[in-house]
């Protein structure tokens, strides 16, 4: 059951009623409104949980579209209506604003609505492909398969997501804890070091440790500042990264820097080749799939390329020669479009694209993760030796001194 906020308007008195009610569905909760005598002006969801630590606990996961696409597609091949398939559906999923997603989408389709014209109206859950395989499949009579074919493009997309934030979170760890380290180090041991010093009459300390020393001093005192401009950084990088210019520069780092360019070029490779696959075994044409998988890449750079390519098609190029020498795209994949455009089969080259990018990207991620843990140690030693120098150099130019006799 979910949690309806309502308007409606009492005929007797005329006035406005507001509140609220439990109910399956919008279509239900309207009846519902309707036994108490009451006309319904407006009838909204009541979504929990909607800001803050609510939101990332209740967002809905790749898992979650693939749950109920795969639960979706066994019901309706079973021989059960939508509608109803829908319901058993609804029920199974454990996503709350999942659940009342499902829900409005029933509602309208019950209310004459296509299934993918309803799933449309709520890009926060069902993205472009999505709604694409679902019409394809309504057009072709073949929705249990187009829910299959999105149940394997989000599983295989999402797996290879994992592995790439993955290979990501152990550098991550090391430089945080490097930071954590270096900050202890510098706050509390370098001061009494500095003490030391400050009851020996004409010493004086090394240029290395007064530095770290400025450091730390700054830190006591204004920690709180070193807060506050931590937290502007984050709050306008965050900003600038969702403008178009922040996009652009972030999409091209990604593309061209050292060592994560090439994992990032393969992805994108991987990822046009799935889709495409996929929306063109659904029977979706070719121009169509050119504007969803530009966006569908999520990469800048790499959409436009595929726009451009999408112009050129419109012209009466072939695919595969619209995307030849595009710095954008690696070699491999307009080869196998041609190939798969002279022999007829598009859509086997492109899965047998994505297939070999999706290996490559494993490997490259093995081999990021080969390469940068001697790079982290390095770092961690030029580290270390950065502190141990700041606090036994002084040490050491006493004891080799006559100011301690």
């Amino acid at each position: 059951m979910l949690t309806f906020k309502y308007t409606a308007r009492d005929p007797s008195t005329g006035k406005k009623v507001t509140s609220q009610l439990e109910a399956e569905n919008e279509q239900a909760a309207s009846k519902l409104i309707s036994k108490e005598g009451l006309t319904p002006i407006e009838i909204t969801a009541k979504q929990t949980s909607s800001k803050g630590l609510g939101r990332f606990l209740h967002r809905i996961k790749a898992k979650d579209k693939v749950l109920f696409s795969r639960q979706l597609a066994t019901l309706i091949n079973a021989g059960l209506p939508l509608v109803q398939s829908l319901r058993n559906v609804v029920h199974q999923t454990p996503n709350k604003k999942f659940q009342v997603i499902i829900n409005a989408v029933i509602a309208d389709v019950e209310a004459g609505t296509s299934f993918s014209a309803a799933l449309a109206r709520h890009p926060e859950a069902f993205d472009e492909v999505f709604v694409n395989l679902v019409a394809a499949g309504e057009a072709s009579g073949t929705l249990d398969k187009a829910l299959e074919r999105i149940a394997n493009q989000k599983e295989k997309d999402a797996a290879i997501m994992s592995k790439v934030r993955g290979a990501m979170v152990y550098p991550i760890i090391v430089m945080l804890v490097m930071t954590a380290v270096v900050i202890f180090m510098v706050v509390k041991v370098l001061p009494a070091v500095e003490v030391v010093y400050q009851d020996i009459p004409g010493a004086e300390l090394p240029i290395v440790t007064r530095i770290l020393l400025w450091f730390a001093h700054f830190t006591i005192r204004f920690w709180w500042l070193e807060l506050i401009v931590l937290g502007l950084f984050i709050v306008f990088t965050t900003r600038w990264a969702r403008t178009l210019g922040g996009k652009r520069t972030i999409d091209s780092l990604k593309m061209h820097a050292w060592p994560i360019g090439p994992l990032f070029m393969k992805l994108y490779m991987a990822r046009f080749s799935r889709v495409g696959a996929t929306l063109i075994g659904s029977g979706v044409p070719l121009i169509q799939m050119l504007d969803i998988t530009a966006k569908a890449v999520n990469n800048v750079h790499v959409g436009e390329s595929i726009t451009k390519a999408a112009e050129k098609v419109k012209g009466g190029k072939a695919l595969s020669e619209a995307l030849k020498g595009d710095p954008n795209f690696l070699e491999l994949v307009p080869d196998m479009l041609r190939i798969g455009e002279q022999s007829g089969s598009i859509e086997q080259m492109m899965s047998k694209t994505a297939d070999y990018y999706e290996n490559e990207v494993d490997n490259q991620i093995r081999a990021i993760s080969t390469t940068i843990e001697p790079v982290l140690m390095i770092l961690m030693g030029l580290v270390a030796i950065l502190i141990v120098t700041a606090v036994l150099l002084p040490v050491y130019s006493l004891v080799g001194s006559d100011l301690l006799n």
